[in-house]
């Protein structure tokens, strides 16, 4: 959509966006030039973290040596915790505190990077973790300053974490997921490789690519930047700024190459291009998302993956339970695309197309039930759990994940339509199942 099909700027609301992004490079192989990209960035010191798994992988070895060969002293952190919480934050912390590098690449999924934010942030201005995280449960105080140089490295097609501002963690004592937004944190490059996607299991590819697939329909469907309040001055505009003509670009092309290759990506390992194409999607989502915001799906995936029982997914290692982030993200999105279809009915079914669905004939009326049906069609296609009875829950648990949600302030009120703790906790109970 164009500027100029845009709302109206709203009265008190803000006429402008912000782009905003890390240095990308993309394509296959391009992980082993980490050593000379961390080299003219100025690092000599480099603290390279990872988790257990992604450091037993052929992967690790390569930006390792790549590193070493550029002449730069690597020092290793592969005790990440998979989700990570306050207290892997503060360890993360602590050991960089310690290890006084003068730079840092991140190997790995989200957690891998979110937790190598962290780290950055707390050994640059160290404070009580609560300090910047975001408001109500933190005091989202400003980071004062820039952080030392952090080159991303994805092993999944799915968070965009190399690509933004935020880094989110479980905060055991209140059993919910929260975060930290700012634009000192977006990574100074990423290094997209889809090469480190090859041996991936199905399950991770399922989940990892709905959150892509939120990332992309969230963003599109956001509140408009124009009705957003205007910021005090420039600087405090947010990365959440609503959907926009910068970030609707992105948010299309990802749904439309999504909606082509996630089952392939998932059904077939073999099918190194479908991979690559989950690849770019993920990092065309991600700058979308890093630049608009998601919103309801997302913070109500906050509660659903916080007060996880017993729950353990195919592909993950064994251990604690656990709803990865993109399942607990798209187990709410068909409950919470009916209910907000009716303030952009064009934008829900345009997204339905590209994701696949046949909707050149549908009424703008059932524009929620369409795009309902077309995600409720790809979660049976790829084996994600029957919403969230699927992954342990019952009505009994609506009111504590209505409880964890509402926190969540600051994507709760990127969502097109209110979101109260009354509709919130409708939302939840329409999302217990779907077939």
């Amino acid at each position: 959509m164009a500027c100029c099909e845009f709302p109206a700027v709203a009265e008190g609301c803000d006429g402008a966006f912000t782009v905003d992004s890390s240095r990308i490079t993309f394509g296959r192989g391009c992980l082993a030039e980490v050593g000379e990209r961390a080299a003219a960035l100025g690092m000599r010191r480099v603290a390279l973290f990872s988790d257990v798994d992604v450091a037993g992988l052929a992967v690790f070895a390569v930006a390792r040596d790549s590193l070493l060969a550029a002449g730069l002293d690597v020092v290793g952190y592969t005790d990440v915790h998979v989700e990570p919480t306050d207290v892997s934050f503060a360890d993360a912390a602590r050991f960089a505190q310690e290890a006084q590098p003068d730079g840092y690449v991140s190997l790995g999924g989200g957690s891998v990077i979110d937790t190598c934010k962290a780290a950055n942030l707390f050994a640059s201005y160290p404070a009580d973790l609560l300090t910047y995280v975001n408001a109500p449960i933190g005091e989202a105080k400003p980071i004062p300053g820039p952080l030392k140089p952090h080159i991303a490295c994805p092993t999944t097609a799915g968070t965009g974490s190399e690509v933004t501002g935020i880094a989110i963690f479980d905060l055991l004592s209140l059993a919910a997921k929260t975060g930290i937004a700012s634009h000192a944190l977006r990574p100074t490059e990423a290094l997209v490789d889809p090469d480190c996607t090859a041996t991936l299991p199905a399950g991770v590819v399922a989940a990892a690519g709905l959150d892509v697939l939120s990332h992309a329909l969230e963003s599109y469907t956001a509140r408009p930047y124009v009705h957003r309040p205007a910021p005090a001055r420039p600087s405090l505009r947010p990365m959440s700024q609503g959907a926009n003509p910068w970030s609707d670009l992105g948010c299309r092309e990802a749904l439309r190459v999504l909606g082509q290759n996630l089952e392939t990506a998932v059904h077939d390992a073999a099918d190194s291009a479908a991979r690559e194409q989950m690849m770019w999607a993920a990092t065309l989502a991600g700058i979308a998302f890093g630049n608009a915001g998601v919103h309801a799906p997302h913070g109500m995936a906050y509660a659903v993956a916080g007060l996880v029982r017993d729950f353990h997914p195919s592909g993950y290692p064994p251990g604690e339970p656990l709803v990865p982030h993109g399942m607990s993200v798209i187990v709410n999105a068909p409950a919470v695309f009916r209910f907000t279809a009716q303030v952009s009915p064009q934008r829900h079914l345009e997204a339905a197309r590209l994701l696949g669905a046949d909707a050149d004939d549908a009424d703008l009326d059932d524009a929620g039930e369409v795009l309902a049906a077309e995600l409720i069609r790809i979660m049976r296609a790829v084996h994600i759990p029957n919403g969230l009875s699927g992954v342990g829950y019952t009505e009994s648990d609506i009111t504590a994940l209505t409880e964890g949600a509402f926190p969540q302030q600051r994507l709760l009120q990127n969502a097109p339509r209110e979101m109260t703790k009354p509709v919130l906790a409708e939302l939840f109970r329409n999302a217990l199942r779907y077939w």
